[in-house]
């Protein structure tokens, strides 16, 4: 058993409790029990209720929790801290494992004994109180910063597999567009070397234009696609022409009159360097088309991340587009409701009044409540969030938000992501 007195003078000597009267030292250590625990051992669990005020004498304690991303350590404590069950506090049990992270000695007090030590040692309940209220502060900066790395994750997930097809879309369509420019360029050396007549330089570059011209009218079926391009295949059989030109040709709008009329002007070799120069110009100018839509996608994948994050906005609440926020957080996670083959749809009053708010707070709310949806239904069902201003309401609570909800077969949920028309709204 630890003599009163000595432990007293090693109260004394240990930061933050040696600032108390020695009165009070006094009453700790007697009524305390000295604890020594190796390294390892929980002290609290998870969920449970702590029965225990602890000083550390010597050593190190620790809390971890698990806030989705695996057990992460949240607080620490060393010689002199106090730790465990604090005066007044309202915790039922800690977030985490509390456990021994070395070999330690603590000074316990049972539970019984709170009031007691409450009314003899009032320095020490005020030095908690205040540690209270600091460790309250750490635990929800912690837990806000987690959540603001957990939404960086959902967002980072999203936006890359949102980026990764465009790109690989435009860094395919440039490993072939270089093949396309020499086929190009080697057509247009023959061209010039067949001695064409201006008639008949004319009508190639007619149907030039042509077939650079995107194709209009209703769009063909795989099935009417593939006769014709069966049908340019069949008029390209003929000596000296290549027919694998005919799919490139039958992308096109050029029609079997103005390929008949480039045959009046032209045949044999020169017939195929013409038509050579013609696929191979329009190849040039699908891959180019293609590369542009695939970086214009990027560009907008990217304005649309900067407007849901609010990267040049100020710190502080403004006037917040709530219609923006919606598309671009369903943009944001567009790629986890395609993996579970569910179709999002959102309907927005185009006279939706702006919100005066922080916006990428605003656009974290919508985050939440569609990602929480996408992960209650299953392929097959309908997403359907609507925007609405309820003047009914306009002197009533600030914001209402109701879950987004899966849409079956048989009955029909429609979500509202409600703004009323208030002078200010937050989430």
């Amino acid at each position: 058993m630890t003599d009163p007195g000595v432990l007293a003078d090693r109260l004394a000597a240990l930061p933050r409790i040696r600032e108390l009267p020695r009165s009070e030292l006094a009453w700790l250590a007697e009524h305390g029990e000295v604890h020594t625990l190796k390294a390892g051992t929980i002290v609290a669990r998870k969920g449970e209720r702590i029965e225990y005020r602890w000083i550390i004498l010597d050593g190190h304690v620790a809390a971890q929790a698990d806030r989705g991303g695996g057990p992460r350590r949240v607080a620490d404590w060393y010689a002199g801290d106090v730790t465990g069950m604090l005066p007044y506090s309202r915790m039922k049990g800690p977030p985490g494992d509390n456990f021994v992270a070395l070999d330690s000695e603590l000074l316990a007090f049972k539970d019984d004994l709170f009031p007691q030590l409450v009314q003899h040692c009032p320095g020490l309940t005020a030095l908690t109180v205040h540690q209270m209220i600091d460790r309250a502060r750490s635990f929800n900066t912690s837990d806000l910063q987690d959540e603001k790395m957990v939404a960086l994750g959902k967002l980072s997930a999203g936006l890359a597999h949102e980026l990764n097809n465009p790109a690989s879309a435009a860094v395919r369509g440039a490993k072939q567009l270089q093949g396309t420019l020499d086929d190009a360029d080697c057509a247009s050396r023959s061209l010039g070397a067949a001695g064409l007549s201006a008639q008949a330089i004319a009508t190639i570059e007619e149907v030039r234009v042509m077939c650079l011209q995107q194709a209009d009218g209703a769009v063909l079926s795989p099935i009417q696609q593939a006769d014709r391009e069966d049908e340019i295949a069949a008029w390209l059989d003929r000596p000296g022409v290549d027919s694998a030109r005919a799919g490139v040709l039958a992308d096109t709008s050029v029609t079997m009159t103005a390929l008949d009329s480039l045959a009046e002007v032209s045949a044999g070799d020169t017939l195929d360097a013409a038509l050579g120069w013609i696929a191979a110009g329009c190849s040039t100018h699908a891959l180019a088309r293609d590369i542009e839509q695939a970086a214009t996608r990027i560009h907008d994948l990217v304005a649309s991340v900067k407007r849901f994050t609010y990267m040049d906005a100020a710190a502080g609440p403004e006037p917040v587009d709530v219609r923006f926020g919606l598309r671009d957080t369903m943009r944001v996670l567009a790629a986890k409701a395609r993996g579970k083959g569910v179709a999002v749809t959102l309907e927005a009053e185009a006279d939706l009044p702006r919100a005066h708010a922080i916006g990428s707070e605003l656009n974290q709310v919508w985050l939440n409540l569609l990602d929480n949806a996408l992960d209650a239904v299953s392929g097959g069902p309908a997403l359907s969030g609507t925007g609405a201003c309820d003047r009914s309401r306009a002197h009533g609570p600030l914001s209402r938000y109701a879950p987004l909800r899966e849409r079956g077969h048989h009955r029909r949920h429609r979500s509202v992501l409600a703004h009323r028309r208030t002078p200010h709204l937050t989430a």
